[in-house]
């Protein structure tokens, strides 16, 4: 059977640097950090009071005010971004095959605001289980994409899939290949995540997984950095239309790449720290290589995991010296993490839509915050540090892994 070819049309993105994909664009090659002191709550009794919120953003700005308020901030971040995601694709919903276009979507928690909301609420009262009628839609992880579909109408594949930090890319990889084996004509992927809450900063820090830069939130994601001392925990949604290609080229869309392959594996080696070699990561590379027909030469740029943690930065980085051997240097390596934080189950899609418009404009966003060598880093390998850097990208892969050992790997192609 010959696989169909599959693209992208259209992108949405929701982030604490830019509540649109242009605005997005712009400030990655500012060097614009979104992290500071949390506004949603407060922080005075927590190791970490800061975080990357997303800035000026109203849901009832995109959203009817009735609407909004049966929906988890993650929900209304997947809404607003698919719906840019949908008109910059310029798809015609009154005439598309609505049967053959699904939503596959990421989220790596789901609704953790209203669930602890609403047990905070039961453990104040007087022990009646009063629960808000919409408490468990609102908080279910798979109700973003079936409230993307019920608004446009979409009656392809619906669901969410989870794997921790890996979940948007792992969506984008099964989108992939419901198009690729022609189930599906369009699929509008990505993920969202709104884990800024008290309990997911409260989690994270037990875990002694976040920076606790307090002094310096804008310096705090330091990705690569001597110094780094855990991640910043970020918040938003990114949005991808893939397309199968000659569907695309029917009705004149703008095309801005081709999606060339995907790529999973597992660590099996730990709940939450990576393998000290990257043993997975190295299998997760190489699997999406092979997926996507390529040699590792052929590859200009990778935008890494990147997390700003000590243990992660170090394998991610050796696996890549591993799999790309002398051509390791040759790439443009970046972690965009550096100024969005880290969104958890939308990471993978925010930093694919980095990486297909490093494409676009031949361009490479920079890795900022970096300040002190990390003598365990491959001093040959070239971090794009603290400067965006112009370059002719024919050829991008996106990393994410997630807490219980998920690797995925995504690689983008210019069009020929």
């Amino acid at each position: 059977m010959e696989l169909k070819r599959v693209v992208v049309t259209g992108l949405g993105a929701l982030t604490p640097i830019g509540n649109t994909k242009d605005e997005y664009w712009e400030a990655l090659l500012n060097g614009k950090s979104g992290a500071a002191p949390i506004t949603y709550f407060d922080t005075e009794k927590f190791k970490t009071k800061f975080a990357c919120e997303l800035k000026n953003f109203n849901a009832t700005d995109f959203l009817d005010r009735k609407e909004a308020r049966k929906m988890d901030r993650f929900t209304q971040y997947a809404m607003v971004a698919s719906d840019e995601a949908i008109a910059d694709s310029k798809l015609d919903l009154d005439t598309v095959n609505k049967l053959r276009v699904g939503v596959i979507w990421g989220a790596g928690i789901g609704g953790l605001e209203t669930f602890q909301n609403e047990m905070v609420n039961f453990c104040e009262g007087d022990g009646t289980p009063r629960f808000n009628p919409f408490f468990i839609p609102k908080m279910i992880a798979d109700i973003a994409p079936g409230n993307i579909s019920i608004k446009n109408g979409f009656m392809g594949p619906n669901y969410t899939t989870v794997s921790a930090c890996a979940s948007s890319a792992n969506a984008m990889i099964d989108a992939l290949n419901y198009i690729r084996l022609g189930q599906c004509d369009v699929i509008v992927t990505g993920g969202s995540e709104a884990a800024v809450t008290i309990a997911g900063m409260g989690g994270f820090n037990a875990m002694h997984a976040l920076s606790t830069r307090n002094e310096s939130p804008e310096t705090a994601s330091r990705p690569f950095d001597a110094t780094r001392d855990g991640f910043v925990l970020g918040e938003g949604a990114g949005a991808i239309i893939l397309e199968e290609y000659e569907h695309a080229k029917a009705r004149g869309a703008k095309i801005y790449v081709e999606v060339l392959g995907g790529g999973m594996s597992s660590d099996a080696y730990h709940m939450t720290a990576p393998h000290p070699e990257g043993i997975g990561v190295i299998a997760v590379m190489k699997n999406c290589l092979e997926n996507a027909g390529l040699e590792p030469e052929a590859v200009d740029h990778i935008n890494t995991h990147g997390t700003s943690t000590p243990l992660g930065d170090v394998a991610e980085l050796k696996a890549i010296s591993e799999v790309f051997g002398a051509h390791a240097k040759n790439i443009n390596i970046n972690s965009t993490k550096s100024m969005t934080g880290h969104l958890l189950g939308a990471a993978g899609a925010i930093e694919a839509i980095a990486s297909i418009l490093s494409i676009e404009h031949g361009i490479i966003p920079p890795t900022i915050n970096h300040t002190t060598v990390d003598e365990n880093i491959n001093s040959e390998l070239n971090l794009t540090l603290n400067k965006p850097q112009k370059r002719d990208v024919r050829v991008a892969m996106s990393n994410t892994f997630g807490f219980g050992g998920h690797n995925a790997c995504v690689l983008f192609k210019k069009l020929d």
